[in-house]
């Protein structure tokens, strides 16, 4: 059985207004006790794979669940049991079977749930929703972690019904999505239970529970179509955007302990970058998300802090300049005030990555601004009825187009891909290639393209010869550290600049930076002659 919802969490201030949503139908509550298995070494954790007993009110359920068609899609295999009994006989014959056979070390119980549930069914015009509000704990060595979550899980129709009714929900109560299932969280408490009983340091070892979530590899298939692969990429790219965010709004942590970090920013911003290049590369080949949540994520992405320039000056900068022979100089912080947290809570940013997450699956939230403008039903053929073909263009959009020749095969997702990026790899060769002569602005620019060429490289390293790709990646991270170096310096010599009338020390830090951006401009020029020479990693 494929199982398809979207999980919320509920935060302490929006429970309220949840629990009167609920109880405008009819409910039942249901008490929800479980038991999670893995073996010592998490094999189940990662084949993906969460293996649980429940007592749901008198009544013991085994499940298994699996990962299904995309992001919200599970399968999950159900039995009934006449107790606490785990039953792994039952698997014979489905995907899980082999996976269960090859366990080496036997099974146990690595953390506990104990969650009150309350039901209701939605009925809406796209399909059936049974709403599920879950509050209560996980448990695991001797550590609690809260849960306070509301699913909503398609039971008849299309999936557009989680969407539709769970963006309704979060707007009335400041909802925010979450990735983590209860089984990530409670494997991740079971193994910070361990850590803290073997680690000396435990604030290392609890910071790592809330760690960040960094680039992963994106599985790119010859057979895909362009569209199928942009979905994909996105895909990867909003785990990262989610993850990092849901961190930064606090959903485990609310006035508790302030678990975010400068880097939790900074790897959501990498997220946004990485989403943004995927939207340049599929330009011309796919039907892109619309212009408005293209155009949303950029004042999203401006309101996210910059303190991660304070830490390059502080952390990596500074002890630099110290040995060389700088004088002791008070540098205090630029940054306003972060209001980071706030951002990452907000209803219009949730609101952003429900639409977003909804297009890869190739649903098309309608959003206030469409319903104030005469939208009057809520059927299939309204949000759909503007095709991609027919959509409006923008005089400031950059247009492009593949074209096929006369009677020849179409390209393959490989070959359209490496053609692309061969364009993008000229245009970087082109400008590196008279560095020296390039304006500052110019020169900026130049670096964020060829930050744009790293990412295209890692969404489609599945599809490219793994050979090539590592020996031309290789030259491309010369390229990227010299011009990532230069561009923290020349932010840290504006700072410098503005301390010199107060701090006359402040001279040699200017001087010293100059001196070594000079040094840094031949090392970029030295550095685009080898990569424009790479071995091409393009057939």
């Amino acid at each position: 059985m494929a199982e398809q919802e979207l999980k919320l969490h509920v935060p302490k201030h929006a429970r309220a207004g949840v629990e009167r949503d609920l109880a405008r139908g009819a409910t039942n509550q249901v008490p929800l006790r479980a038991m999670y298995f893995d073996t010592a070494t998490r094999a189940l954790v990662k084949a993906k794979i969460g293996l649980r007993l429940r007592r749901e009110g008198r009544n013991w359920v085994q499940t298994l669940k699996m990962p299904g068609d995309h992001a919200l899609a599970r399968i999950e295999l159900n039995h009934p049991r006449p107790g606490p009994i785990l039953d792994l006989s039952v698997y014979v014959g489905t995907a899980a079977e082999q996976i269960l056979a090859n366990l080496s070390e036997p099974l146990s119980i690595c953390y506990e749930t104990d969650i009150k549930r309350t039901l209701r069914r939605i009925r809406t015009a796209r399909g059936t929703v049974e709403v599920a509000y879950d509050l209560g704990w996980i448990r695991a060595g001797g550590l609690n972690l809260p849960v306070s979550e509301v699913e909503f899980e398609l039971l008849s129709g299309n999936i557009a019904a989680i969407f539709y009714l769970g963006k309704r929900w979060q707007q009335a109560h400041g909802l925010l999505f979450d990735a983590r299932s209860k089984a990530e969280r409670g494997d991740r408490l079971a193994l910070l239970a361990q850590r803290l009983k073997d680690s000396p340091d435990q604030s290392k070892a609890i910071a790592g529970f809330w760690s960040t979530r960094t680039i992963a590899p994106v599985l790119l298939k010859p057979e895909m179509t362009a569209s199928e692969a942009l979905a994909a990429v996105m895909t990867e790219c909003i785990d990262q955007i989610a993850r990092n965010a849901a961190i930064l709004a606090e959903i485990d942590t609310a006035n508790v302990c302030r678990a975010a970090t400068p880097e939790h920013v900074h790897q959501m911003r990498v997220g946004i970058r990485r989403m943004r290049s995927a939207w340049s590369l599929f330009n011309g080949i796919a039907s892109l998300p619309p212009l408005s949540l293209r155009t949303e994520i950029k004042q999203h992405f401006a309101r996210l802090g910059g303190t991660r320039d304070d830490d390059v000056l502080r952390e990596t900068l500074l002890p630099v300049l110290s040995a060389s022979g700088q004088p002791p100089i008070v540098i205090a912080s630029e940054q306003a005030e972060d209001h980071t947290a706030e951002l990452c809570a907000s209803r219009a940013f949730q609101s952003w990555l429900l639409d977003t997450i909804a297009w890869t699956l190739g649903v098309s939230i309608e959003d206030e601004k469409s319903k104030n403008a005469g939208a009057k039903n809520d059927n299939e053929s309204a949000q759909n009825s503007t095709p991609p073909a027919e959509q409006e263009i923008h005089s400031h959009e950059v247009l492009a187009a593949q074209i096929i020749p006369l009677s020849a095969k179409p390209l393959t997702l490989a070959e359209t891909m490496s053609l692309k990026l061969r364009k993008w790899h000229r245009q970087v060769v082109r400008d590196g290639l008279r560095f020296e002569q390039l304006e500052i602005e110019t020169r900026h620019e130049l670096r964020k393209r060829a930050k744009r060429l790293r990412y295209g490289l890692q969404f489609c390293e599945t599809l490219l010869p793994i050979n090539r790709l590592k020996h031309y990646r290789k030259q491309l991270s010369v390229v990227q550290d010299v011009l990532g170096e230069m561009n923290d310096l020349a932010v840290a010599r504006d700072r410098f600049e503005a301390l010199k009338a107060t701090q006359p020390q402040a001279w040699f830090a200017v001087g010293w930076i100059t001196s070594r951006l000079e040094t840094l401009v031949h090392d970029a020029s030295q550095a685009f002659k080898v990569l424009s020479q790479a071995e091409r990693f393009w057939r």
